[in-house]
């Protein structure tokens, strides 16, 4: 058969960093690791072809080739999603949707042929005999979560890997913790589950000999979640790299308590662990206690952020407006927070009560669910009724992201992030490799774009003395987040001039069906 595998393309929101991806020549942050996978798991007799629709086309001879198409996304891309399932069954094509979507959205409103869902590894032979035979089911749902040992080497023959800025390794799946407005746990589990060591260095090892030399996304949701299994990782990460003299640097996702580990972090820096995610979610303790966060309090959030990053390792930071414990003063509260923090990338989003969450079912039972969200929560839209005053949640939110995505604001969060990392009395300073031909691009482009056109040119020449004069040790860093700054600061003037808050926010609740009508995963 002829599998054509289909990635859906993403909203223009803060998380696509379009406009910073365009100072290095690339199209999309990171491939599909998903449909990856999944295309390693097909019958090897499978002729596949991979489309990602963030970094081209999806031509009508592809679609003519295709015996069957498989489609993966998350809530955020329903809409391009359904809109490929109904250009593809046009053609009288056989469509299957899987991947993070099923779990929020029902398997009517996908509109495709088959829905799969959960987790692929325990399904897809299944799939693929059903699907050959001609007697492929409307629905195929996981009973258990696989173990990690099953998942392949994700294929790598059908992406263009040259048009992304990083690539990606999943090595645990599930998260500890129980915060109420996660899907995380609802789909993949409390449980932490990793792949063996030999595994991850073995897609690593993959990557090297494909030629990828630049950046690495380790795209767990909490790379931390059992610590013993990501520190053996760590050790072996340490002489993976010094075996290769790889230039890989690392990125992940984790939880706050790393800041607890000094082990970990150190192992992490050694490793080459150059950024780490947090939720962070507010500096408000009642709505981190309210919100079932608690592995962020009874702790100085600024401290564990400092902790961190004199590690070396850059902390980008999650955000969230319109907790129901929120009061006026969040806002300010919110600017100052980030502000001392030393978080360049501060991603500040409007609570959404997503599908099958814990926060979702309590808001259905109270009546104040509007609509099932769209998965982006960057763009100023609520689908809840608020305790606050929607239009003040609204309009406070759109002051935060002005205020610390100003370049004066930015450029000064970057600073204190770059003097955190100087290295420790006695400690050798780590040479950076920066000047790459992309990097050499982006340096350019940025001199052009910022510092001749910009609006606030003077405030980033200034920035560029101070790199110069006090953080050369860091300067390849700097200039990245000079890079990143730009894409924020455009995002936040595309939002300011939108249509008027008061058109974005809900009047009343709708009557959703339980769940909306989603199946349980």
């Amino acid at each position: 058969m002829n599998a054509l595998l289909v990635y859906p393309q993403f909203p223009e929101t803060y998380w696509s960093f379009k406009h910073a991806l365009k100072f290095v020549g690339k199209r999309a942050a990171q491939p599909p690791l998903g449909l990856m996978t999944v295309a390693a798991l097909l019958p090897q007799a499978w002729q596949k072809r991979l489309v990602d629709a963030n970094v081209e086309r999806i031509r009508e001879c592809d679609l003519a080739w295709a015996d069957v198409v498989l489609l993966s996304g998350m809530h955020i891309q329903h809409e391009a999603l359904t809109a490929i399932v109904e250009r593809c069954r046009a053609r009288g094509l056989r469509t299957v949707v899987g991947g993070p979507i099923t779990s929020s959205v029902s398997a009517a409103e996908l509109k495709a042929d088959h829905v799969v869902i959960g987790e692929a590894e325990g399904l897809i032979a299944e799939l693929a005999r059903d699907l050959e035979s001609q007697t492929a089911r409307p629905v195929y749902q996981a009973t258990a979560r696989p173990e990690m040992e099953t998942s392949p080497l994700p294929d790598l023959g059908p992406i263009k890997m040259r048009r992304y800025s990083t690539m990606t390794v999943q090595y645990s799946r599930g998260c500890p913790f129980n915060c109420e407005f996660c899907d995380i746990i609802e789909i993949y589990g409390r449980r932490p589950r990793t792949k063996a060591v030999a595994q991850v260095l073995a897609e690593l090892d993959q990557l090297r000999t494909a030629g990828w030399r630049e950046a690495v996304f380790i795209v767990d949701d909490n790379f931390i979640g059992n610590k013993v299994r990501a520190k053996e990782l760590l050790h072996a990460l340490v002489e993976w790299r010094s075996r290769y003299k790889t230039t890989f640097d690392f990125t992940t996702e984790a939880s706050l308590n790393l800041a607890d580990d000094p082990e970990l972090m150190q192992l992490m820096k050694d490793a080459g662990f150059i950024s780490v995610f947090l939720g962070i979610e507010t500096p408000d303790e009642p709505g981190l206690i309210a919100s079932n966060k608690l592995q962020n309090t009874r702790r100085s959030l600024l401290d564990s952020v400092a902790t961190i990053q004199s590690y070396g390792i850059q902390v980008m930071g999650g955000f969230i407006l319109g907790f129901d414990t929120d009061r006026e003063d969040i806002f300010d509260r919110m600017v100052e927070f980030i502000q001392k923090s030393g978080i360049p990338i501060a991603m500040v989003g409007l609570l959404q009560a997503m599908p099958g969450t814990q926060l979702f079912r309590r808001l259905r039972n109270e009546g104040r669910i509007v609509d099932a969200g769209g998965g982006n929560n960057t763009d100023g839209k609520l689908n809840f009724l608020p305790h606050m005053d929607a239009t003040k949640l609204v309009n406070g939110y759109r002051s935060v992201l002005k205020q610390i995505y100003s370049n004066k604001a930015y450029y000064e969060r970057v600073k204190l992030f770059l003097s955190r990392t100087q290295p420790r009395p006695g400690e050798r300073r780590t040479k950076q490799r920066w000047l790459t031909r992309a990097n050499a691009r982006a340096l350019v482009t940025s001199i052009v774009r910022q510092g001749v056109f910009g609006r606030q040119r003077w405030s980033y020449w200034k920035f560029l003395l101070a790199v110069s004069t006090r953080y050369r040790h860091c300067a390849g860093t700097a200039m990245t987040l000079a890079v990143m700054g730009y894409h924020f600061q455009v995002m936040t003037r595309n939002l300011s001039q939108t249509v008027d808050a008061l058109a974005m926010l809900p009047a009343t609740a709708s009557g959703l069906p339980a769940e909306n009508g989603r199946q349980a995963s």
